[in-house]
């Protein structure tokens, strides 16, 4: 990846006990993300052993409208049962973790805590869980701003891999928050070219951060042409 010579590398990081709705809207909104306690931010990763240039990315929910994908995916998962609460951790979505992460060859998390805060969380996190005929069969746990929602981790069985259900976990979320009047769901990094995490790509209303302040329409943007001129 070529980087302009005024391209500024940028690794940041605090710790926060609490933080309002309204900051945390404020601190996604310049491309931070938290696990717990750690809010963090950094334009560069390392994948496949390149250097790639990070991309925050949000979606619009007033202008999100379903692909056809996505409408089978709510097709296929239409018996399921969803419901939204408090954080529990119960020890039915700690084996559904522990079952999830045998999905990864590299990077394999060590504990659902890596992502989740072992005492209190700083802000609002609420718990979507997907059972079928009474089973748990996916799990994710998202953040509450005052005009957003950010998802935080996903996890499902990996024998229900019919059911796309990191995808149907998102679409979830999103209309969660649409339900709630929310403005924007931010759900995550992805990288520029492409990477295990271009599904987060294939959204409608797609916006994606510049680092210079900017949220830009995705198909409008460089990244979407695998150019960057910072």
């Amino acid at each position: 990846m070529l980087l302009d010579a005024k391209f500024r590398p940028i690794n940041e990081e605090f710790f926060a006990a609490s933080v309002t709705p309204e900051q945390l809207d404020l601190l996604l909104s310049d491309g931070w993300r938290h696990f717990g306690p750690h809010f963090f931010r950094y334009n560069l990763g390392i994948y496949e052993n390149e250097i790639r240039l990070v991309l925050p990315l949000r979606i619009r929910l007033g202008d999100f409208k379903l692909s056809k994908s996505q409408r089978r995916v709510l097709r296929r998962n239409a018996d399921a049962e969803v419901h939204f609460g408090p954080v529990t951790l119960a020890s039915e979505t700690l084996d559904l973790f522990e079952r999830h992460k045998r999905r990864f060859k590299a990077g394999v998390p060590s504990s659902i805590h890596d992502f989740l805060a072992r005492e209190a969380e700083p802000v609002e996190v609420l718990e979507l869980n997907v059972r079928r005929e009474g089973s748990l069969i996916a799990a994710s746990f998202f953040d509450i701003g005052e005009t957003s929602i950010s998802s935080i981790y996903g996890i499902f069985d990996p024998d229900e891999t019919a059911g796309s259900l990191g995808i149907f976990t998102m679409l979830c979320e999103i209309d969660y928050a649409i339900a709630q009047g929310k403005a924007h769901y931010y759900h995550g990094y992805a990288y520029e070219g492409g990477s295990f995490y271009d599904y987060k790509k294939r959204f409608s209303a797609l916006e994606v951060y510049d680092w210079r302040g900017r949220w830009l329409p995705f198909e409008d943007s460089p990244h979407n042409r695998g150019n960057y001129s910072p």
